[in-house]
């Protein structure tokens, strides 16, 4: 029998209200193909799993070593398998597993138990990282969502091939979609893409009647210019339904050292 194939997962987060209407459940599935500069997750951007490592929880007790399969610890990134073991015995959440498979199945469960606290609005949000980029276990997981009547909504960046778009649009009732930038030069240095693909794909999914909510990350010395807003603007279509700027924050710095990375400098944007 072949097997099912399973999403990759780097957290659920539950009663969450500033992820479409209602009271959800968001779903972060790991893997983008964009690397925004003020990116707040970026223990999302890697498509396998990974291991935190937050030093200043550590109790140096040993626990971990004594059950690393690799003699990775502590955490010897070129030896680390991501396994989860130390995780599982870490005393303090000094280490952090993130990155877990699911099938379609076993996600849909783990739903199915906040269905009481969703109301008559909620549901369930897939965002990432960019959760279009695993459409095949996406379109299978929210098609059992709605079976069991669930609200379903996709939290994406649109830099992905229209058809995984259409894998996905039957089981959707929702596309929260970031627009980042206009100009597409701009978009290149804040995001490491342009914006071509994106724009066009959210034209397509209006076209189509989807139902869509724009996000635009407003980020001081970046994008935040009257012009360039204004811009932004005109690129949206008439038929979205609503449009949000979000403000910027800076609460991802630990993340990047327990992942052993340096935090990106969006000073050295706003000179450019």
């Amino acid at each position: 029998m072949e097997d099912k194939p399973r999403g990759l997962v780097f957290d659920i987060q539950r009663l969450c209200t500033h992820d479409g209407p209602g009271n959800r459940t968001t779903v972060f599935l790991k893997g983008c193909n964009l690397r925004c500069v003020w990116c707040h997750n970026p223990e999302s951007q890697s498509g396998r799993p990974e291991m935190l490592y937050f030093k200043r929880k550590c109790a140096a007790c040993g626990a971990c070593a004594e059950v690393c399969p690799a003699d990775a610890h502590i955490v010897d990134r070129k030896r680390c398998t991501a396994c989860g073991r130390c995780a599982a015995v870490c005393p303090n959440e000094a280490l952090v597993l993130k990155g877990s498979y699911y099938t379609a199945e076993e996600l849909a469960e783990v739903c199915q138990r906040d269905v009481p606290f969703y109301g008559k609005t909620g549901g369930v949000t897939a965002s990432g990282g960019e959760p279009m980029l695993q459409a095949d276990f996406l379109a299978g997981f929210l098609r059992l969502l709605k079976a069991r009547g669930v609200h379903t909504a996709v939290d994406t960046a649109g830099n992905v091939p229209f058809g995984s778009f259409e894998a996905v649009l039957p089981y959707a009732d929702l596309f929260i979609y970031d627009v980042k930038a206009a100009d597409s030069r701009l978009h290149e240095k804040i995001t490491g893409v342009g914006n071509e693909r994106i724009i066009e794909n959210l034209n397509k999914l209006c076209a189509l009647g989807a139902r869509v909510w724009v996000r635009i990350p407003v980020i001081p010395g970046v994008n935040d210019g009257a012009a360039e807003q204004a811009a932004i603007d005109g690129l949206i279509p008439k038929t979205v339904e609503k449009v949000e700027r979000l403000p910027y924050h800076r609460m991802a710095g630990s993340k990047y050292g327990a992942l052993c990375r340096a935090e990106p400098n969006i000073e050295n944007l706003r000179k450019l």
